[in-house]
């Protein structure tokens, strides 16, 4: 891991925190649409949340 800063590390987790949010939220809202295409849209929007997520993690070496 690179030598990060307390700010920057502070921001990582941050950031992180927000897509697991955010991930949390879109599969709530996909499974309460009736309009299918609305709830793959929910689906892929959280499935990408959570893949950003595993990539800052991954960096973290969590």
């Amino acid at each position: 891991m690179a030598n990060l800063t307390q700010v920057e590390l502070q921001n990582l987790r941050h950031l992180i925190g927000a897509h697991e949010t955010a991930y949390e939220k879109l599969n709530a809202y996909s499974t309460q649409t009736q309009d299918t295409q609305i709830q793959q849209m929910f689906t892929k929007a959280a499935q990408d949340a959570l893949n950003t997520k595993q990539k800052l993690m991954n960096f973290l070496n969590y």
